[in-house]
């Protein structure tokens, strides 16, 4: 039998019919850690750090990693042991960077809705940024840092009005989102930023999505922000790096993005082309670091035929892998061991009280009770999302190294739930 290529190949793949992460069995690692179970590649983790790196050589330019994409401690330390910075969205995730052996210095702090105590928190930190999504923001970060006796480093994050094309709960870059500077309220916004004795304009930013399978989208934005650091610098406040924001795509189901050294080949030399190509750049890439690195394991708990449908239930859930229940997204879902009988049409569904707990629809499968599957392509927006819905522990979490596997999260119990919980007096 001909073995498919899978997303997160070469470093997921059959080898003698059964399926590997690296040089370790998964039916092993499910044996030994129980299901649902996440496993990542530190290998996928840096080979597709090292395609940024390739384009980035000769160029002042940093890695950002943005760790919402997947914040396990395990996953940032490989992150900052490559060098990497990180875009932080929260004080818990700058606390969880410094844990990981990160350093402050090397932390973009992104979001709508940064609290006082965390602006506080990430100045006497010391980090490189903030990336100031509001005019409002600018004010209270303002008065957050006189009164630390701070001056706090800002770059202003301009919503360009560039349609991503990707699916709307994750695009950020057009006007009726809710981030960032409006395009035309930039210029002001900067001018009342450096009137701000407690502020430091640093940097100019913009993020316009996530799941981005063209350039297109890139391209279109950069021009217009060069178009606004021209306008910026102009009016003599100048601009020191130039932050390019994340959302490259990455295969789930025969998606083609970009390569990434491909897709900053074409930007840098739109940067060179008009004259940047020796500013200090950021990017702050996630998904496309960490999704095709990560797969989840689950157990085929029942078969269960239906007149209208036949449902696959596994014991992985909504909670564990929400992306298809809030995104309708798509993940490959393959056998560990395939068999070689016919295959029938199933919903793979979870156990959780809810219609929408789904992992996939109308998928071919030739499975039985007690089978094992790999959802794919799990790395991002998974874990990192999951939730304790109807008391279930979240998943473990497992590392492989090559030949070694390493426990990064231990499989949470009830008891891990309940702490902080009280009864009434």
């Amino acid at each position: 039998m001909t073995s498919p290529t899978l997303p997160g190949a070469p470093f997921v793949a059959y080898r003698h019919d059964a399926l590997h992460l690296e040089n370790l069995s998964l039916q092993a690692l499910a044996k030994a850690h129980g299901t649902p179970l996440f496993v990542y590649s530190k290998a996928a983790m840096l080979s597709a750090l090292a395609a940024y790196q390739r384009a980035f050589q000769g160029r002042q330019a940093k890695v950002h990693y943005a760790m919402k994409a997947n914040s396990s401690l395990g996953v940032l330390q490989v992150f900052a042991q490559a060098g990497c910075g990180f875009d932080i969205v929260s004080g818990g995730e700058l606390a969880r960077v410094l844990a990981a052996g990160g350093q402050a210095k090397d932390v973009i702090f992104s979001g709508v809705g940064k609290r006082r105590a965390e602006m506080k928190t990430a100045l006497q930190a010391g980090i490189a940024c903030f990336n100031v999504e509001s005019e409002a923001e600018l004010d209270v970060l303002n008065e957050v840092a006189l009164a630390c006796g701070k001056v706090a480093p800002i770059s202003i994050r301009v919503n360009p009005n560039v349609d991503p094309k990707t699916h709307p709960y994750i695009s950020t870059g057009l006007k009726g989102n809710k981030f960032g500077v409006a395009h035309e309220r930039t210029l002001q916004a900067y001018q009342h930023a450096a009137s701000l004795p407690g502020l430091k304009v640093v940097g100019i930013d913009f993020h316009i999505g996530s799941q981005i399978t063209t350039s297109e989208p890139y391209m279109d934005a950069l021009d217009k922000m060069l178009d606004l650091v021209e306008q910026i610098e102009a009016a003599g406040i100048p601009i020191h790096h130039l932050d390019f924001g994340g959302g490259l795509g990455i295969d789930y189901n025969g998606d083609t993005p970009p390569a990434a050294d491909a897709l900053w080949t074409q930007l840098l030399a739109r940067l060179d082309e008009r004259g940047f190509g020796q500013r200090q750049l950021m990017i702050e890439p996630g998904r496309s670091l960490v999704g095709n690195a990560g797969v989840c394991l689950t157990e085929v708990q029942f078969i269960k035929p239906g007149e209208q449908k036949n449902f696959c239930i596994v014991d992985a859930a909504m909670n564990d892998l929400p992306r298809p229940a809030m995104y309708q997204a798509f993940h490959q879902i393959v056998p560990l061991h395939p068999r070689t009988g016919h295959p029938t049409v199933y919903d793979v569904v979870g156990p959780v009280c809810e219609s929408g707990d789904w992992i996939g629809r109308d998928r071919a499968l030739d499975v039985q009770a007690g089978d094992l599957l790999a959802v794919l392509s799990a790395g991002a927006y998974c874990m990192s999302m999951a939730s304790n819905y109807n008391t279930r522990g979240r998943p473990a979490e497992v590392l492989v190294d090559g030949d070694a596997a390493h426990v990064i999260r231990q499989r949470e119990s009830v008891q891990d739930q309940m702490r902080g919980e009280q009864l009434l007096s």
